[in-house]
């Protein structure tokens, strides 16, 4: 069932679900407020770190590091070291970088970098990510997830700002068929990393087909229409926590949720004129009757980059 409206402050409106038996959500203002992985998670991530072939680099590492001090000992309350032990100082400053952030959500990020390094091996990010809650289907791009009467579909692709290919689209079809038929009350979408989602995955045109461009704009133009059903068609109340920036048609489907909780880390980016595409998503129906027709051309047309609390 499509959404009936939105809400993120003063640009979306919140609006109150009108289904039956939705049970109460308690949304953190957090960067992620989702659940995290489990300790089995956190183990195989451990595992599949030592198993890469490829050295990911000393940004990353630092960034591993930090992760695992704050997953498994908490926010740094070591004293700072001296200023010539440079290497233990470098390590001190990514670990106390990630300040308060919970082990609960340093466990998950964790997990979330090494998968997609094992992904950007090319051993797909499933094999350190969890099966999902009662033995459903298993993803390559997203995490989904069942507790609580809540269906949680996480976009899984962070290395990648979870951009999303044509796999991801299938999956996501394939997740919210999964959902309508599930014993849960409501579906949760939400972004692994920093990023909630960065739009379509460009690498992903490049790739003609053996039928041409012709072929190409055929099988997407069919892929987007079966995409955007999935939303239209759901029959339980979909919710956005969009836990970072949103980009391209991470957006414009917005308007087909009937809730929307934006972080503080949020911002909402439609840059379609400004790569001379039209915007999906039925935006151009949704957005006119959630904004106010004279708000449209500016927060859709300018290429603005707004936060949730703009006006």
């Amino acid at each position: 069932m499509a959404a009936s409206a939105l809400k993120s402050c003063s640009a979306w409106r919140f609006a109150k679900l009108n289904r039956s038996s939705v049970p109460s959500l308690t949304f953190q203002t957090t960067a992620s407020p989702m659940m995290g992985a489990t300790v089995e998670q956190f183990e195989q991530a451990k595992s599949k770190l030592s198993a890469l072939k490829k050295d990911p680099g000393n940004e990353v590492k630092l960034k591993i590091y930090a992760l695992f001090k704050q997953a498994t000992q908490g926010p740094c309350n070591t004293p700072k070291p001296g200023m010539l032990d440079f290497v233990n100082k470098v390590k001190w400053d990514a670990w106390k970088s990630l300040g308060s952030i919970s082990q609960d959500e340093a466990r998950e990020q964790y997990c979330n970098l090494i998968g997609s390094l094992v992904e950007a091996e090319g051993g797909g990010s499933a094999q350190v990510t969890a099966t999902p809650a009662g033995g459903g289907a298993t993803y390559e791009t997203l995490l989904v997830s069942t507790e609580d009467d809540i269906t949680t579909i996480k976009l899984n692709r962070p290395a990648k700002k979870n951009a999303i290919t044509p796999e991801m689209y299938n999956e996501i079809i394939a997740a919210l068929e999964q959902a309508a038929k599930d014993e849960s009350k409501l579906a949760v979408f939400t972004g692994a990393g920093d990023f909630y989602c960065s739009g379509n995955d460009l690498s992903t045109f490049t790739k003609i087909p053996e039928g041409g461009v012709q072929e190409m704009a055929r099988q997407g133009a069919e892929l987007l229409r079966k995409y955007v059903r999935a939303y239209i068609d759901f029959p339980k109340p979909l919710v956005a926590v969009v836990n970072g920036p949103a980009v391209g048609i991470s957006v414009t489907v917005l308007g087909l949720f009937d809730l929307i909780y934006a972080t503080e880390r949020a911002t909402f980016h439609t840059p379609f004129t400004q790569l001379g595409q039209s915007a999906e998503g039925c935006s151009s129906y949704t957005f006119p009757r959630i904004m106010g027709p004279t708000k449209v051309p500016e927060r859709y047309h300018q290429n603005l980059k707004l936060p949730p609390g703009s006006d």
